[in-house]
């Protein structure tokens, strides 16, 4: 049997801990070509997340991979942070190298529209940030994100065996909070979008023995990993949480292994108007716009992650 081609990828976040674990897991596949990262504000402004995603890149020793900077805000709302779960930085207390190559100067945006049109029907698009970019290229030229071969999104919750909805707000997820307005266009695209959100993300739980599993691969990526799990661990429970969840990753665990998830066809909208439901996303009657995913097999997406960074230095 001939082997298949690497999935052609581009990742387009806010890094982030969990982010830098999704990062980390495609440089560690064979079976993922990385095109290009593109980075925007969300866990920490536009200037530390593209910092963290060329220092992660040196960590793996892939500073090939092309870095663009997107949004530094989002569409309509003023920006919001979280350094209370990422720290200042966007990846709490964990340090990295310092990079050396420079961003490239092209946006985010216009580098999304260049690589989905030179490679129509053949690019999956991994988003676990706001999705800024994702709107901007859209505005810019619409029709652009159903170039997409699949766009995989960590984003919103929908009351499907969910026992809370929002992690920022009672009712609204950071990604989709962050910048609800993108989310909507999104949403809107027409494009092929499955949807990761914390009822399915919470089904993959962090914990100090799935910190010591990555740590326990023997590399340097994977060690880096079990620190940024601990110190999210460390900081979710200052804020009387017992309970973690490995968000991001599971974008590109189900790219990568579909077969360690369950999705149904749905109807997701968000909420644009300002008040307690900005950014909550709702499952509602009509023509389907995604492939809701609504079960992982926690055991199977560790295994993966941490196979992939065992594979890296």
């Amino acid at each position: 049997m001939t082997p298949s081609l690497p999935h052609p990828v581009w990742h387009d976040g806010d890094p982030g801990s969990d982010d830098a674990i999704t990062l980390l897991t495609l440089l560690g596949r064979l079976d993922a070509h990385l095109l290009g990262v593109s980075t925007t504000h969300g866990n920490a402004p536009l200037s530390a997340t593209t910092h963290n995603a060329r220092a992660l890149l040196l960590l793996a020793q892939r500073e090939d991979v092309p870095v663009y900077a997107g949004a530094l805000t989002p569409l309509v709302r003023e920006p919001v942070f979280a350094p209370q779960i990422h720290g200042v930085t966007g990846l709490g207390d964990v340090e990295l190298p310092t990079p050396g190559r420079e961003v490239r100067s092209e946006h985010a945006a216009a580098a999304l529209i260049r690589q989905l049109c030179a490679q129509p029907g053949e690019i999956t698009l991994l988003a676990t940030g706001p999705l800024s970019n994702l709107a901007l290229a859209e505005r810019l030229r619409p029709g652009v994100l159903r170039q997409a071969r699949q766009i995989i999104v960590m984003g919103g919750s929908v009351d499907v065996g969910a026992p809370k909805l929002g992690n920022t707000t009672p009712r609204a997820e950071f990604n989709a909070y962050a910048d609800p307005h993108a989310f909507h266009i999104v949403l809107g695209s027409g494009a092929n979008l499955s949807l990761l959100g914390l009822n399915l993300t919470r089904q993959v739980a962090v914990t100090r023995a799935r910190a010591a599993q990555l740590r326990d691969t023997g590399s340097q990526a994977g060690r880096f990993c079990g620190a940024l799990l601990d110190d999210y661990l460390d900081r979710i429970a200052k804020l009387g949480q017992t309970a973690g969840a490995l968000h991001d990753p599971c974008t590109a665990a189900l790219l990568l292994a579909p077969e360690l998830f369950e999705s149904e066809a749905a109807r997701v909208e968000i909420l644009t108007d300002s008040g307690d439901h900005l950014g909550e996303t709702v499952r509602v009657e009509g023509e389907p716009n995604v492939s809701l995913v609504i079960k992982a097999d926690e055991v199977g997406v560790y295994e993966l992650v941490a196979t992939a960074l065992g594979h890296l230095a």
